[in-house]
């Protein structure tokens, strides 16, 4: 039965492969992008606690969430832990960036490659685009339409 449905599922034009690929490339950075947005949320919480802790007494209680445990401290040993941590989260973000160019550099060439359209672009190509969609690869201008 299993068999059966992967020799199905090879038996699949060319098209299918190449749509489902660049999907999931497209899905990839689009994770990316989201978890670079939550990351720079974090950052602008950790520098509106930073600012309103700078007036405070340093020998005040504060109260931290370590690990989903509330932990009590001062103000002066909190202070020095939430800079480091925006930095550290500040890195990852710059990383993650990176990694979002080289992702969309990876799309662009692979869209080249097997001559991808996407749906509403290159409104004069859009019906040939539809007519090849089966074919799939770069071989005699045939092209991949994805929604």
């Amino acid at each position: 039965m299993v068999l059966a449905t992967l020799g199905s599922w090879f038996r699949l034009p060319l098209g299918t492969w190449v749509v489902a690929a660049f999907q999931r490339m497209r899905s990839e950075q689009r994770s990316m992008a989201s978890k670079a947005a939550e990351l720079e949320m974090e950052i602008n919480e950790h520098s509106l606690v930073i600012e309103t802790l700078k007036d405070v007494d340093p020998t005040r209680k504060c109260f931290r969430l370590v690990g989903g445990v509330l932990v009590e401290r001062t103000v002066k040993e909190v202070l020095p832990a939430l800079g480091s941590n925006k930095e550290q989260i500040s890195k990852i973000v710059e990383s993650l960036n990176i990694q979002m160019q080289t992702k969309g550099r990876e799309l662009t060439e692979y869209r080249e490659k097997y001559n991808i359209r996407l749906v509403g672009e290159g409104e004069e190509g859009q019906g040939k685009s539809a007519a090849t969609s089966n074919g799939g690869g770069s071989k005699g201008g045939a092209g991949v339409l994805v929604s």
